[in-house]
């Protein structure tokens, strides 16, 4: 037993902020994630790190801080866990490290702040805080960080973006080494313990639920937006046939025929290459367009890499669709104006069946203006929403 007046370590501090911060009301919906991994102390951590299950806390860096700034320390380690940082946001990271640890960390120091103003958790001294971020994802603050960063390349500034370094170091690499197996328990055992938790704040009325509810809420799939997409927008309708009946109302025990065309025409893929779109999610992407249009079999399919103007245009006919994957070749464009794939369809005469966009929907000028059936495939950014078109959100951990 410790005696009056004893020092405690770095352990015991640690154990004894998290029982403080499970023992929070305010904290019930995230308690079962604080149970989630080892915490450890480790002498070479400068000051403290998660590879998305495990924690890491730098002793040194546990002395210095008061109670108060160890249980905000805590919160923020979990945060990444409980948003699945490391893995949702790895294309970010692939493009440029210290960016996406900034956008991380802006988003979850945010969220401490606003929800400590009573002073339980407080962030340590250094730690990426800025009004003007409150409310967005990481997706948005990286852009915005991003851009930042190439008007002062422009201008020929060597200063650090916008506020510095984090404040915690973020294991990347320990994330992408944990095996297979191990990623799927840790992703069934972070859902359960969202779920518990939200279960358990909800019958205590207590917590912000706002955030868990989003990381409960069912995710579309979408795969099936896409292909159901383009199998109804290009599939003609030149004569019918039984042989095919109308799936749509089988169930309804009506037997329709569907229509069957002797020439499908142009399928456009509209890639927004402007720098947010990391390559893992954009071979995916490619990947499953190429196995839908094995199926549908469009005449044409035309790929148009675009950022501020179509930096490139790729044809492939009917005979070279199998090898659609293997050559295309990305070519990055600088700003985000969907409008000149239009202009560039208009001046090219090119009138397509249907477009598909992949863009992370950070669009300087609005959704432009179509001549044709145009679907938005949204990349981690829930908040962007066309008004013009058909729309599927997708988190690039669904991939």
């Amino acid at each position: 037993m410790l005696s009056i007046g004893t020092k405690l370590t770095a352990e015991q501090r640690l154990s004894k902020a998290v029982v403080a911060i499970i023992g929070n009301a305010r904290y019930t919906a995230l308690s079962g994630v604080l149970m989630i991994g080892d915490k450890t102390i480790n002498d070479d951590v400068p000051t403290a790190c998660t590879n998305g299950r495990d924690e890491m806390y730098g002793r040194e860096f546990v002395e210095s801080l008061a109670d108060t700034e160890l249980r905000g320390l805590i919160l923020h380690e979990n945060y990444h866990k409980l948003y699945r940082h490391l893995t949702t946001w790895r294309h970010l990271y692939d493009e440029d490290q210290k960016l996406a640890n900034m956008a991380c960390d802006y988003v979850i120091n945010q969220k401490i702040a606003d929800d400590n103003r009573d002073g339980f958790a407080k962030l340590p001294d250094g730690a990426l805080l800025d009004d003007k971020y409150r409310g967005m994802d990481t997706a948005q603050v990286y852009n915005l960080l991003k851009q930042e960063q190439d008007e002062q390349d422009s201008n020929g500034g060597n200063q650090s973006v916008d506020g510095g370094e984090s404040m915690d170091s973020h294991d990347w690499e320990g994330a992408k080494e944990l095996s297979d197996t191990e990623k799927d328990e840790l992703a069934r055992d972070i859902d359960e313990a969202i779920r518990q938790g939200a279960m358990a704040a909800g019958k205590m009325g207590t917590g912000d639920l706002r955030d868990i509810n989003e990381l409960l809420s069912p995710q579309v799939d979408w795969r099936d937006v896409l292909r159901e997409f383009v199998q109804n927008t290009c599939t003609g309708s030149d004569y019918t046939t039984y042989a095919r009946p109308n799936r749509r109302l089988m169930s309804q025990d009506i037997i329709m025929p569907s229509g069957i065309s002797e020439q499908i025409g142009e399928l456009v893929i509209a890639i927004d290459t402007s720098g947010s779109i990391g390559q893992e999610p954009l071979t995916v992407f490619m990947s499953e367009v190429s196995g839908i249009c094995e199926s549908v079999r469009p005449e044409r399919v035309r790929i148009l890499y675009w950022g501020s103007s179509v930096v490139q245009d790729e044809l492939y006919l009917e005979h070279e669709l199998d090898k659609l994957t293997e050559t295309t070749k990305p070519r990055g464009g600088g700003g985000t104006d969907v409008r000149c794939v239009t202009k560039y369809m208009d001046k090219e005469d090119i009138k397509p069946q249907a477009v598909v966009v992949l863009t992370d929907g950070e669009l300087y000028a609005g959704w432009g203006e179509w001549s044709c059936p145009v679907l938005w495939s949204v990349l981690d950014n829930k908040h962007a929403v066309p008004d013009v078109g058909t729309c599927v959100h997708i988190n690039s951990r669904s991939m």
